[in-house]
Parts: structure tokens; C-alpha cells; sequence
């Protein structure tokens, strides 16, 4: 009889003890821990079932060792921390509610003397109303002594048994873990001999870790979350999950995924709590990949009701799936996500989902699809970034035309936005046979390729010059591109072939002489050599998709933007536009004879060469308008002389109306002599920089002052202009040495200048 009772005692403990270790044991096999803090092989699998190896002995029980094990692994587990509920508790309670009480035996009388139960906590619990840890603290005493009843009224139980160790519950109650461990040593000082209560030691060690485990989560420790989770495994249960959360991210942010996954499978095989399976996924998704979500989602649970428990966030999760597929183009997201964001798309219409399909269709390269859904998106909400991604498809399918549209008003959105324009106005310039492209479209083109200082479009630019026999503006455009990348091999033989169209020979051998050893094809070039005009494939920019393919030039020449403000110097407008102009009439009066046009005409009606007579008249008496209606009459002519004049004399009325972008287009309706051509591109230039100017546009201003001063020395009124551009950007060292040059010749601006120069740099010394 006495050997049954103490196998019945023995195998009772032993099942209690299994089932309240389960969970420590797990989560140390999960840590990579075993007891003695170094790897172990389980021996308690995840649900808490026993296992062996099926040779190993059988072991001998040792009755004592079993109870003392019991008796520490029936200690009340920490209390739970704000947010928790009664479910938690009464889960991490479950060790001890499974705890069998010992049965008395012969050699154990039933009324054996017992030691003296500590019921302060007991009492506290109950003072505050906390059922739930009342409950646990009843179930832990009556474990630890099997013949303690518990009162019938735990407010009843006398305070006066230890008011000190009650003032060390509270403490440890408000969190004010310091201040318990200075209370607990003052008295240990002041009564020697006295030991504070090992539940509330142990419930004081476990809160202190949780706490520094909390503290090194928040600060991104994470190598710290880990060990002190490994060194206190009693945290890690279904009733502290946030603990459980923060040690699996902290995994999943040291770069040791698996672990991370077992600790969500874990919390998925063990823990019960519906919201808190939910938060899991949802946290986990944030952190692993979609491969390893797979796994953790076939976990999933039926809800009950006939669905299953993620069905509440399988909108989030499909979205997520597919956003991931975004960043890796070699990832296969399921069909049934696919279609759920489709759904959603259709459904829902937000621009975001939209969105999501057209990037991981444009990462695919399935163009066609990309374009549509960027285009729904677009249809939902105009944005930056729908924009790019519908004109980067459009550049895909070989539709630059509309990119460059698509794009121009969100140019400046971001980089990548930037970068996308720029891929779309050089493969733009690039089409075979050349777009049919309005002056407004190339206009503000070239002014953002300036402002960029963007090589492909560029060197572009001087092709389609080329093609439209302008080999000064080509080498113009050769020359800007040359001067931003000065290793562009495509630019510098454009320049050369150009050179040698204009008979440059000095010109053409400089670039042979700096490139003969870098190119075969620019060494090699002859005067005699008939060269193909068209240029190699276009590098792609950074980050962005540009097909290759081979480029033509572009059917119409570089306008800058058409609008005008009010001028900061209206004599030097009048003065640079008039000065073309004058000399052109001195030009021209010896060649024709000057006839009476005060009267209203048709030019249409007038044969070419009276049209162009007439034209002449007109700007005599600077009636612009009319005299490029006239000259446009004449430029119908057979003969090329009068062609030529017409398309010179129609450029300069546009420039004396202060059209220079008319005058532009103009100039290439027929061939100009080389002298005409420059006398033009300088008037041209100027007109520019002086609508620049106006616009506040100052940097573009400078450049096509520059432009300018290549080809003719800077009179005195433009030297004024460029030291007010310098002024206008705050590059006062600049300013003023200009401000000062052009002074020293006497001119009444310029003084007018420095004045103003000292008024923004020293605005108290001005009256």
C-alpha cells in the first residue's frame, strides 16, 4: 500500500511538473538555450508532449529532487503588465492550476505540522479586487502547503502581520522596482536575520528583466532583447505575448529569420487568444518575407463561423504580398493575392491599389498591363508617382511623345521624377522617322535640358540640327554637351563632322587631336567622307528603363519658353533687339528699292519677289508684324536667292517683335550664308537672355549670355544685364566685378548697378 501511494504521488507530480514546464522548456529550444545556457537537444516538444530516444534507461525517480522542481515551477508567474487581461492571467496561471495537491500517506500523517503561510500577498490581491491573481495566489499556496485552507474572506486576514512586507507589494505593484529593492535591503540592515519572501523576489527578478527587455526593444538593442529573453525563459508564454513580439522582431532585425519564424509558429501553435493570433500576422508581415508568411498563414485556424480566423486582414496581407513583389521582380506572388487587389481596385477605387498592380506589372515588363492600371490610378488621383510609372511604361512601348507629356508637369516632383522626364525627352528626340513636335513642346524641352545640364537630349539636339542643315546650332548643341560631359565620345564626333561641314578644318583637327587615341571613327575622319548622322543607342539613366535603339534628329529647332515679363532693363531689351535689326536694314537697303507700303495689302496676293520688297518697306517703318507676313509671302518663291532673303528678313522681324522663338523657326525655312547665320544665332541668344531675364529665370539668363559671348564680345548693355542676373542670385563677388568693368567705360547703368549692389549688401549705409 505504501509503495502505490508514493507511485500515485510520483506520477502525479511528474505530469504536473511536464505541463508547467512546457512552455519554458519550448521557448529555450526556440532561444537556442538549454538550461545550462548552451544548445541542448528537447526533450519537451513544442505541444508538451515527452519524448527520448527509445534505447535510453530507465531512469530512477528521486521523490525529493521531483518536489523541489515542483515546487519551483509552481511559483506564481509575473504579474502581468498594463494592457493584459484576466484571460492572460488566468493562462499564466495554468502551471499551477494543473499542480496536484499531495495526498497524505502513512508516513505523512494528515495533521503533520506545517510552516507558517505568508498571506500578505494573498490579502493584497484581494484589497485590490484582482480576482484573477487572487485566484493564482490561492492555487500556489495550496501547492506548496496541500493542508492550508484558504479564508473565506481574504479581506479578513489581519494587516498587522507584516505591514512593512504589504508597503513592499504595493511598491512592487506601481512598477517602483528601485524603491522595493532599497526597501527590502533597509530592513534586511535593520532586521538582521530577515528575508524577504521568495515569491516576491522572484516576481521582482522576472519584472526587472521584463523591464530591461521593454527598455532595449524601444531603443532598437536588440542583440540585449535576445539575451535577456534567453536568460528569462518564464517571460516567454502566451501571457506576456508583447514579450513574445519583441524578442521574435528582435530575431528578425539581427538578421536570423528562422528564428523569428519559429517564435511567430510558436505563438501560433500555443497561444489562443484570437486578437492576439491576428496582431501576430500582422507583425510578422511586416518583418519576413512572403515565402516565410506562407508558412506561418498555413497555421491558420477556422474562425467558427464558417470562414477562417485571417479573413478580417486578408485585404492587408494581399496588398502587402504584392507591394513585396514591387521590390523583387523575381518574386512569384500567388494569383489569388493578384486577384484580390484587383478586386479591390475595382471595387474600393483607390489610386494606391492601382498603383501597386501597375508597378509589379512594370516590374515584370508586361508594359500593356502596367499602362492601364497606372492609368486607372491617374483617373482616381493625378500624382507624382503614378505619373512615372504610366510614362516609364510608355517609354517601354516606344510612346516617348506622350511620356515627355505625361511627365513635364511633375518634372521636379522628386529625382526619380526628374530623371523619368529626362528619359522621356531623350528617347523622344530619338524617334525614327522624328516626332511632329510643336514649338511650345521643344521649348520647354531644351529649357529644362539646360537647366539639368542633361548630356542624352543634348547631344540629341545637334543631330536633328544636322538633319535640318543648322550645323552652327548643332555645333552648338555638340559643344553644350561636351562641356557637361566632356568624355561623350558621340558628341565630340557629331562636332567633328560638323566642323567639317562649316570647313573648320582648325576645328576639326583640335577634336582629332584630343580624341584620336579614344575614338577609331573621329581619327579616321576625312574631309571627303560622307558621315552618317545619326547617333548610337542612348545610355539609360540612373534607375530608370530607356529602350535602346537607334536615334534620329529631332524636325524642329530649340525654342526657349515663350513667355515674357515685364523687363528689369527696358532700354537694354530695346537695344539688343534693335541692333540686329539696324544693321540688317543697312544690309539690305543698297539691295532693293525702297517702295511706298503705308497702305493695308494681302501679301498672299503679291508675287514673291514684290512680297519680299514690301517686307523690307515695312521694317523700314517698323511695322514687324506685317513685314513677316509679307516675307512669308515671298518665301514661296522658286528662286533660292529669294528664299533666303525672306527667311532672313521674316527671323529679324520676329526678333524686332520681340518673338525669338519665331525668329527661330524662321531662320531654318531656308539656308543661310554662314555670316547670316550667326549674325541671327547672336540676335537670338540675346532676345533669350533677355526673356530669361524678365521671367527671373536668371541661371538660364547666364547661359545663353554665354552662349552668346562665344560667338561675339559682350557689348556694354548685356554686361549690364549678366551683373544684375549675378545680383538677382545673391553672387555679389561676381556682380560687382562686372558692375565695375562695365562703369569704367561711363555707362550710366552700370554706375546705377554698383548702387544697387551696395543697397542689398549694406542696406543701413543707404539713406
Amino acid at each position: 500500500m505504501k509503495s502505490s501511494s508514493v507511485a500515485i504521488v510520483v506520477a502525479v507530480a511528474v505530469a504536473g511538473l511536464v505541463t508547467a514546464l512546457r512552455d519554458r522548456v519550448a521557448l529555450q529550444e526556440m532561444l537556442g538555450f538549454g538550461q545550462s545556457g548552451h544548445a541542448a537537444t528537447p526533450q519537451f516538444m513544442l505541444m508538451g508532449r515527452v519524448t527520448g530516444p527509445e534505447t535510453s534507461p530507465k531512469p530512477q525517480i528521486d521523490v525529493q529532487a521531483i518536489a523541489d522542481r515542483l515546487h519551483a515551477a509552481t511559483l506564481v508567474p509575473p504579474l502581468p503588465q498594463q494592457g493584459e487581461t484576466a484571460g492572460d492571467e488566468a493562462e499564466k496561471s495554468l502551471m499551477v492550476a494543473q499542480a496536484p495537491q499531495q495526498q497524505p500517506t502513512a508516513a505523512q500523517p494528515a495533521k503533520s505540522a506545517q510552516p507558517k503561510v505568508d498571506e500578505s500577498a494573498l490579502r493584497y490581491f484581494a484589497s485590490r479586487g484582482d480576482k484573477a491573481r487572487l485566484q493564482a495566489e490561492i492555487a500556489r499556496l495550496q501547492a506548496l502547503y496541500p493542508n492550508w485552507v484558504p479564508p473565506a474572506d481574504p479581506l479578513a486576514v489581519p494587516q498587522s502581520g507584516d505591514r512593512q512586507l504589504e508597503q513592499m507589494w504595493q511598491l512592487y505593484s506601481e512598477g517602483r522596482y528601485a524603491e522595493l529593492r532599497k526597501a527590502i535591503a533597509d530592513r534586511q540592515a535593520s532586521e538582521s536575520g530577515w528575508q524577504p519572501p521568495p515569491d516576491l523576489l522572484d516576481r521582482l527578478d522576472v519584472a526587472e528583466a521584463r523591464a530591461r527587455l521593454v527598455n532595449a526593444s524601444d531603443l532598437k538593442q536588440y542583440a540585449t532583447v535576445v539575451q535577456i529573453g534567453a536568460n528569462t525563459p518564464s517571460l516567454l508564454t502566451c501571457s506576456d505575448i508583447d514579450v513574445l513580439w519583441r524578442v521574435a522582431e528582435a530575431f528578425a532585425k539581427t538578421d536570423r529569420a528562422p528564428r523569428a519564424r519559429d517564435a511567430y509558429v510558436y505563438i501560433l501553435k500555443n497561444c489562443t487568444n484570437p486578437q492576439e493570433r491576428v496582431a501576430t500576422i500582422q507583425k510578422a508581415s511586416a518583418l519576413l518575407s512572403y515565402a516565410v508568411m506562407q508558412d506561418l498563414l498555413a497555421l491558420e485556424r477556422p474562425d467558427g463561423n464558417g470562414g477562417r480566423e485571417f479573413d478580417g486582414i486578408r485585404n492587408e496581407l494581399a496588398r502587402r504580398f504584392v507591394a513585396a513583389g514591387n521590390d523583387d521582380p523575381d518574386l512569384a506572388v500567388a494569383p489569388a493575392y493578384l486577384s484580390i487587389v484587383q478586386r479591390l481596385a475595382e471595387t474600393e477605387r483607390l489610386a494606391s491599389d492601382s498603383l501597386l498592380l501597375g508597378w509589379y506589372q512594370l516590374r515584370r515588363e508586361n508594359y500593356p498591363d502596367a499602362e492601364r492600371w497606372f492609368r486607372a490610378a491617374r483617373e482616381k488621383e493625378d500624382s507624382a508617382i503614378a505619373s512615372q510609372g504610366l510614362a516609364l511604361a510608355l517609354i517601354a512601348e516606344k510612346k516617348p511623345q506622350e511620356a515627355e507629356d505625361v511627365m513635364y508637369k511633375w518634372r521636379g516632383a522628386s529625382k526619380d521624377a526628374t530623371a523619368t522626364y529626362l528619359a522621356a525627352t531623350a528617347n523622344l528626340m530619338a524617334l525614327q522617322p522624328p516626332a511632329n513636335l510643336s514649338e511650345e513642346v521643344l521649348s520647354r524641352i531644351a529649357s529644362e535640358i539646360i537647366a539639368q545640364k542633361y548630356v542624352p537630349t543634348a547631344q540629341q539636339f545637334g543631330w536633328f540640327a544636322r538633319t535640318l542643315n543648322q550645323p552652327q546650332t548643332a555645333a552648338r548643341w555638340f559643344e553644350t554637351a561636351l562641356r557637361w560631359k566632356p568624355d561623350d565620345e558621340p558628341s565630340a564626333y557629331g562636332l567633328a563632322i560638323t566642323r567639317q561641314q562649316l570647313r573648320d578644318r582648325a576645328g576639326v583637327a583640335e577634336i582629332q587631336r584630343l580624341w584620336g587615341g579614344r575614338s577609331e571613327r573621329i581619327a579616321q575622319l576625312g574631309e571627303a567622307t560622307n558621315q552618317r548622322t545619326t547617333t548610337p543607342s542612348l545610355p539609360a539613366p540612373p534607375g530608370q528603363m530607356v529602350p535602346q535603339g537607334p536615334t534620329a534628329a529631332s524636325p524642329e529647332i530649340v525654342r526657349a519658353p515663350p513667355e515674357r515679363i515685364e523687363s528689369a532693363n527696358p532700354q537694354a531689351v530695346t537695344e539688343v533687339v534693335r541692333q540686329p535689326a539696324m544693321q540688317t536694314v543697312t544690309v539690305r537697303r543698297g539691295a532693293r528699292q525702297l517702295r511706298g507700303c503705308t497702305t493695308t495689302v494681302n501679301a498672299q496676293l503679291l508675287d514673291p519677289e514684290t512680297a519680299l520688297s514690301r517686307g523690307w518697306c515695312l521694317m523700314d517703318i517698323n511695322r514687324p508684324m506685317e513685314a513677316a507676313k509679307a516675307f512669308d509671302a515671298a518665301l514661296a518663291s522658286s528662286n533660292r536667292k529669294t528664299r533666303e532673303d525672306a527667311a532672313y528678313g521674316q527671323s529679324l522681324a520676329f526678333l524686332r517683335a520681340g518673338l525669338s522663338n519665331n525668329a527661330a523657326v524662321a531662320a531654318t525655312k531656308a539656308p543661310q550664308t554662314q555670316q547670316r547665320a550667326a549674325e541671327l544665332q547672336i540676335a537670338i541668344l540675346a532676345d533669350r537672355a533677355l526673356a530669361a531675364f524678365d521671367a527671373k529665370r536668371y541661371r538660364e539668363a547666364l547661359i545663353f549670355l554665354d552662349q552668346r559671348a562665344q560667338l561675339r564680345q559682350e557689348p556694354i548693355d548685356l554686361m549690364v544685364l549678366r551683373g544684375y542676373a549675378y545680383l538677382n542670385m545673391k553672387m555679389y563677388g561676381d556682380a560687382e566685378r562686372i558692375f565695375t568693368a562695365a562703369a569704367s567705360t561711363g555707362n550710366k547703368d552700370a554706375n546705377r548697378g554698383l548702387a544697387d549692389l551696395k543697397a542689398s549688401t549694406h542696406p543701413d549705409t543707404v539713406d
